[in-house]
C-alpha cells in the first residue's frame, strides 16, 4: 500500500522487503536504468514511483551500482515486476536485491495514476507499506513525516575521511569487467589533481572525472577548505547529493572560498552549492526532474540537449544575475535553471546530469571543458 499525504491510497502487491516506511513521494521518467535510480544517493529519503511499466526485466548486477552499500531510495514503486531476468550480466533479481538490502516495493500499482497527481499537486509526502496496516493508520503516518526541506540528508550519505578514487588508473584505458568494456580516457593532454567535494557522490561521475584526464582525491562535504587546500588541487569539483540545499550553510561556506581560489566544476547539487556560496538563492520545485529525456537549451549557444536528471530544488536567476553570475542553460520545459558560469572566476555547473549512464550522452564535453578551464588556468590565460 502507499498512501500519500492528501489522503489518496494505492493498494498493490509487495515484493523486496517486509517494511512500513516514510518519505517525499517522486516519479522517474527514464526507461532503463533502474539499478542506477536505486542507488544514487541523490534519491535519499525519497520513494520512486517508475513510470515504465516493466521493471526488474535484466535483473541486477555490481558493476553498475552508483555507490557502496546498495539502495539509497527508503521505498520503490513499479507498474508490473517482471518475472523473468534474462541478462548475461545479472547477478541476481531485483526482488533479491531489494530483499538484501531491506528496502521494501510494491507492484501491480497504477503508476500513472501516482504520475498524474504529483504532477498535478507536487511531490507529497507518503507511507509505503507491506504490513497489514490500516490506511488511515498509513496516511497519518505520511502526515506525520518531517519531510525534506530545511533537512540536510548530505551528512547521511557523504564519505566519512578522504581517500584517492582509482589509484591504479584502471580507468584510464579500454579494459574488461565480467566481459564488458567500460569506456576510455577521451581528454587529451596533461593529468590534472582535482579534489571532489563528495555530497553523495555517483561512481560515474569519478568514472568520467578519471577517464577525461583527473587523479581525483574525494573528500567529504564537511571537509573545511584547508583540507582541500593540502592536497593541492589543480581544480575542485562539486558533486550531486540528495535533498534541501540551503541548511548546508558548512558545504557552501566552504565552496565561496574555494571558488576564488581554484577553477570549480559542479554538477546538480554541486550546482546549488555555488549558488548559494555566491549568495544567490535556491527553491523547491513542485514535483521535480527526474528521468533520462529532459530537454535543455543552452542559452549561449542555441544547442539543445537532452539531459537525464534528478533534483528537486532550483536556482533563482534573477538573484544569479545579481552576484555576477550568467545563466547558460535552461530547462525547455519550464525555463528553470539548468547551468551557470561566473563572469570573473573560473566556475561553470550544470543542474543535470552529463555522467549518466545509462543515459543520454549529449553533455559528455562538460568534463573536457573543465579539463581545457584548468589547462587555461594554468597558462594564465585567466
Amino acid at each position: 500500500m502507499l498512501a500519500l499525504e492528501d489522503g489518496s491510497v494505492f493498494h498493490g502487491l509487495a515484493f523486496g522487503a517486509e517494511a512500513t516506511i516514510t518519505g517525499e513521494a517522486v516519479f522517474n521518467t527514464s526507461m532503463t536504468g533502474y539499478q542506477e535510480i536505486l542507488t544514487d544517493p541523490s534519491y535519499y529519503g525519497q520513494i520512486v514511483t517508475m513510470t515504465a511499466v516493466q521493471i526488474g526485466n535484466y535483473g541486477v548486477n555490481p558493476e553498475d551500482e552508483e555507490s557502496a552499500g546498495g539502495p539509497k531510495v527508503a521505498g520503490f514503486v513499479v507498474r508490473e515486476l517482471s518475472p523473468v531476468t534474462s541478462n548475461w550480466r545479472s547477478r541476481q533479481s531485483l526482488d533479491e536485491y531489494l530483499r538484501q538490502y531491506r528496502i521494501p516495493g510494491l507492484q501491480e500499482v497504477d503508476t500513472r495514476a501516482i504520475t498524474k497527481k504529483l504532477r498535478v499537486t507536487g511531490a507529497m509526502k507518503c507511507c509505503l507499506s507491506t504490513a497489514d496496516l490500516a490506511p488511515e493508520e498509513a496516511v497519518r503516518r505520511a502526515r506525520a513525516w518531517e519531510g525534506l526541506v530545511g533537512v540536510d540528508y548530505v551528512k547521511e550519505v557523504s564519505c566519512r575521511t578522504p581517500y584517492q578514487w582509482d589509484p591504479e588508473g584502471r580507468w584510464d584505458e579500454p579494459f574488461m569487467l565480467t566481459g564488458t568494456t567500460l569506456g576510455t580516457r577521451t581528454a587529451p593532454g596533461p593529468r590534472y589533481k582535482v579534489v571532489a567535494i563528495d555530497y553523495g557522490i555517483k561512481r560515474n561521475i569519478l568514472r568520467k572525472l578519471r577517464q577525461h584526464g583527473f587523479d581525483v582525491w574525494v573528500v567529504p562535504a564537511s571537509a573545511p577548505p584547508e583540507m582541500v587546500n593540502e592536497l593541492a588541487p589543480d581544480g575542485v569539483f562539486l558533486s550531486n547529493g540528495p535533498g534541501d540545499p540551503d541548511p548546508l550553510a558548512y558545504a557552501y561556506g566552504t565552496v565561496a572560498r574555494l571558488i576564488r581560489q581554484h577553477p570549480t566544476f559542479g554538477i546538480c547539487m554541486g550546482n546549488h552549492m555555488i549558488t548559494l556560496a555566491l549568495g544567490a538563492k535556491t527553491f523547491k520545485l513542485k514535483f521535480g526532474h527526474r528521468g533520462a529525456n529532459q530537454p535543455v537549451k543552452n542559452l549561449e549557444t542555441g544547442r539543445v540537449s537532452i539531459t537525464a536528471q534528478n533534483h528537486g530544488f532550483a536556482a533563482r536567476p534573477e538573484d544569479l544575475a545579481q552576484r555576477g553570475a550568467i545563466v547558460t542553460e535552461v530547462n525547455l520545459n519550464d525555463g528553470t535553471v539548468e547551468g551557470l558560469r561566473h563572469q570573473e572566476l573560473p566556475v561553470f555547473s550544470v543542474q543535470y546530469h552529463p555522467e549518466a549512464s545509462p543515459g543520454p550522452h549529449d553533455a559528455d564535453p562538460l568534463f573536457v571543458d573543465f579539463h581545457r578551464l584548468i589547462e587555461r588556468r594554468k597558462a594564465g590565460k585567466i
